[in-house]
């Protein structure tokens, strides 16, 4: 046999080695809910709240597939990780207080855990209830992005409006942010405003309602891009590292702390995966933070999993896979200034500059900040002086000598002639 040969086949053997060494510890997923109805209408649309089934914002039978699909997807994938049967300890789901994201998740989980043996509650239905856990929208910190609770971001926002970037991709775009305008009904148009009505032509043309005659294939590609634009002005564009350390960063600081904790008692370990069912913004967020992001929506169903591995000296590493594409194998993706498999020191140190230590803090405006201490210092300021001009009234009055004398006169020439 040629030497080459039997060389290439000790490569591939070595490296089939070196993966099967490697063990699945932990894995967080994260999905975009399924195929929805649109969230609004614009005021000049045909189509209006009662023309969909549930109404607006809710998922659809699509969607409840898209994830039915994910789910069996996420079954094979970690068949061999995850229990056959449903274990309570080994799988924690959390998801947005929206009825699309909820239904996305108990309809994932209906791939992922299909009942057998004692869990089949009856013959005829295969499916069974998994917890699907969740927090009031007012109080979501998580999952929802952006969050409008930052004085600072928001502070960014106006400044990226201001940026050469942003100016001169609106200005380019004028004319056909004026025909949406035109066409639509809309009084206010913006990046933000062609993002929303695209977003509702899309899910019209999804559900076979058709397209005004004003969205020819080149006005359609137009609003796309300029979708897709809108989500890079969220949480790219300008100030990047800022942003997500306002945003994304929060969520993949909980990520990274999870990873932290599951590493350092793996023996000990019963949770296996946390899944979080949320939004298109969350999951670009997120992307954004770790910077992988493609710049592009993430389409339904879409879904991130961070992987967190040992090998045999027990040293704990990352890897990140993307899928949005059903019909391809997810795509791995790579933290930048690390390896596919990123040791997870290093992980947790390139990631330190998308997560905030004291969020609060730094969502507040520095003029805010510089101004009360400018007023802090000026009443401190003001205090001393008064304090002085106190000890100074005082020491006058108690060295005051009876009028006549000679001291007094020679003590009050002085101070004429230093006034």
């Amino acid at each position: 046999m040629h030497p080459r040969f039997l060389l290439l086949l000790a490569v591939v053997a070595l490296r089939g080695k070196v993966t099967a060494e490697k063990k699945l510890q932990y894995v967080t997923v994260l999905f975009r809910h399924g195929d929805r109805s649109p969230v609004k209408a614009y005021p000049a649309d045909p189509y209006q709240e009662g023309d969909w089934p549930q109404g607006f914002g809710q998922l659809t039978q699509e969607g409840m597939r898209q994830h039915l699909e994910l789910g069996q997807f996420l079954r094979k994938r970690y068949d061999s990780f995850l229990n056959e049967s449903y274990v309570r300890h080994e799988i924690s789901v959390r998801s947005t207080d929206y009825d699309r994201t909820l239904m996305s998740a108990e309809s994932n989980l209906a791939g992922l855990y299909p009942p057998n043996g004692e869990q089949v509650f009856s013959p005829n239905i295969p499916w069974q209830p998994i917890p699907v856990h969740t927090v009031p929208q007012s109080e979501e910190k998580l999952l929802a992005f952006p969050q409008r609770d930052c004085p600072r971001y928001e502070e960014l926002m106006n400044e990226t409006e201001q940026t050469e970037e942003y100016v001169n991709l609106t200005n380019a775009n004028k004319d056909i942010m004026e025909l949406v305008r035109n066409k639509t009904g809309l009084k206010i148009m913006n990046v933000d405003a062609v993002w929303s009505v695209y977003d509702t032509l899309f899910c019209e043309s999804r559900h076979n309602k058709s397209a005004p005659d004003w969205v020819t294939p080149s006005v359609w590609e137009r609003l796309r891009f300029l979708k897709d634009f809108g989500f890079q002005v969220i949480f790219e564009v300008y100030k990047h590292q800022e942003k997500s350390r306002l945003q994304g960063g929060i969520l993949l600081g909980e990520i990274v702390k999870n990873l932290s904790r599951v590493a350092e008692s793996m023996e000990r370990q019963h949770l296996k995966m946390m899944m979080l069912s949320a939004h298109d913004t969350t999951m670009a967020a997120l992307q954004s933070s770790l910077n992988v992001f493609n710049g592009r929506q993430p389409p339904y169903a879409s879904c991130l999993m961070i992987e967190l591995y040992s090998d045999d000296s027990g040293s704990p590493s990352v890897s990140m896979f993307y899928r949005n594409d059903s019909r391809v194998a997810p795509y791995e993706l790579q933290l930048p200034g690390c390896s596919l498999d990123c040791p997870l020191e290093e992980f947790v140190n390139i990631t330190k500059l998308s997560i905030s230590e004291d969020r609060q803090k730094e969502c507040q405006l520095a003029s805010v900040g510089s101004s009360k201490h400018v007023i802090i210092s000026l009443v401190v300021c003001g205090c001393l002086l008064l304090g002085l001009i106190i000890i100074l009234f005082l020491s006058i009055i108690r060295h005051r000598e009876p009028l006549g004398s000679q001291g007094y006169r020679q003590i009050n020439n002085r101070g004429a002639e230093e006034t």
